[in-house]
């Protein structure tokens, strides 16, 4: 069953297309990895979904309900939460207090006033001790390396309990360790009920643990699929390549 459908989703910025007439959906406990070459309209697309940015036409529909025109913050609520490609901790803030600020009900401006709830520390925990960065709670956020940030923003992510998950680039900037220990986790969730979308550069990562792959080209889908049928798509080749395979 479809948990999440886009429906000639179009966006333009001036004279520009981003995203064309795009169309896809996101089956319910899948991993869908959303690939394309640089300027295809894949993080477009992920800011249309989220409501960061409003669409000239389409309609995106999550759960069965239209979220098309929902502010961010009730799309939110309605189960969807999102990472970017360059992670937006609170550097100034512990990594703990990183993740009390995206539960259910907070906001930053909570925490101006009293401490980190106890339930609130407790889910925390259990969610860096899950993620292997457990001894980090207390440390600022901005002494963390790039790939433990990225670890920290799937953990903040998680703390609203969503129900699909969509990462930006979660590969990118990342060591080889740290890049096991984020596929294994995203692997782990999945296998507990959680949906992800991924927009990736890392092949080798997409073909690893997607079904299906969609790719996006000039803004529009151009072929989806098995990873294996996405790989040998002629429409794909020449999206990559420049010119159509052999």
């Amino acid at each position: 069953m479809a948990l999440l459908e886009i429906r000639d989703l179009t966006k333009h910025f001036g004279g520009i297309i981003a995203v064309d007439h795009c169309t896809f959906s996101v089956e319910e406990g899948s991993i869908t990895s959303l690939i394309g070459p640089n300027g295809a309209g894949k993080t477009t697309a992920f800011n249309l979904i989220t409501g960061t940015i409003s669409r000239d036409s389409g309609s995106i529909h999550f759960d069965g309900r239209d979220i098309t025109s929902a502010p961010p913050h009730r799309i939110a609520r309605r189960g969807i939460s999102r990472t970017f490609q360059i992670t937006r901790a609170l550097g100034d803030m512990t990594v703990l207090e990183n993740l009390a600020v995206h539960a259910h009900g907070r906001g930053l401006m909570s925490l101006l006033g009293p401490s980190v709830r106890a339930e609130e520390r407790e889910k925390a925990m259990s969610l860096l001790e899950f993620l292997g960065i457990e001894q980090l709670a207390n440390e600022k956020a901005a002494t963390l390396s790039y790939g433990q940030r990225k670890l920290l923003e799937l953990g903040a992510v998680l703390m609203s309990e969503p129900r699909i998950v969509m990462l930006d680039e979660p590969a990118g900037g990342v060591n080889p360790a740290l890049l096991e220990t984020i596929v294994e986790r995203i692997l782990e969730l999945n296998k507990q009920g959680i949906t992800f979308l991924i927009v990736e550069h890392n092949m080798e990562l997409v073909m690893s643990i997607s079904d299906p792959v969609i790719v996006m080209a000039s803004g529009a889908v151009i072929a989806e699929g098995h990873p294996e049928k996405v790989q040998s798509d002629p429409a794909v080749l020449e999206a990559y390549l420049g010119g159509p395979g052999e």
